[in-house]
């Protein structure tokens, strides 16, 4: 995969991973997704900070051989008139993981808990990019839907983060421009 940078000079690993990494949302090969890569994964994805090493995540895999079920069972939380469209939607990744985030009624804790998976899902797409495995979050009106939180047995105290569609893919997108660091960063001075 192409560097997504002018300088390939001491580049390392990381910074190279992390520019080429792009979201996946399209043009999935029917290659199936193992429970045993999400878990080995996921084994290294927890290592995100986390304060107090609260660990607010836990996950639901629909494997590639489960996924048709998932589907049938997901659009039945839709109204009728869009049911194909979201059935062809979620169709088309291999697999899907389900990111489900502890909630925390101190704004300080529930803000740290999301910081904590949205970094453990940053951490999960670049080793799965690793991997040739692509992956893009999406967190569409349905993670809100209380008959879909029903369906997968979401608590009270609990999120939905995001669904991850997963799948291996043929094409890399384009790099998609990023504004210059110079525009954003300020240096403190006192006043």
């Amino acid at each position: 995969m192409p560097y997504a940078q002018k300088d390939l000079k001491n580049v390392s690993r990381i910074a190279q991973t992390i520019r080429e990494r792009r979201s996946i949302k399209t043009g999935y090969t029917n290659e199936p997704v193992s429970k045993e890569l999400i878990t080995e994964l996921l084994e290294d994805a927890v290592w995100a900070p986390t304060h107090g090493l609260r660990e607010p995540w836990r996950f639901i895999f629909v494997s590639s051989e489960e996924k048709e079920a998932f589907v049938e069972q997901l659009v039945q939380t839709f109204p009728i008139e869009v049911r194909e469209a979201k059935r062809n939607n979620f169709s088309k990744p291999a697999a899907i993981l389900i990111v489900i985030m502890k909630t925390d009624p101190r704004q300080k804790q529930w803000e740290e808990n999301f910081g904590a998976v949205s970094s453990l899902i940053q951490n999960f797409s670049l080793l799965a990019w690793e991997r040739q495995l692509g992956v893009v979050w999406k967190t569409n009106p349905h993670i809100y839907d209380p008959k879909v939180r029903a369906l997968l047995d979401v608590q009270a105290d609990e999120k939905i983060a995001g669904f991850l569609h997963m799948g291996y893919f043929d094409e890399v997108p384009k790099a998609r421009p990023r504004t210059a660091v110079e525009e954003l960063l300020t240096v403190y001075s006192p006043k």
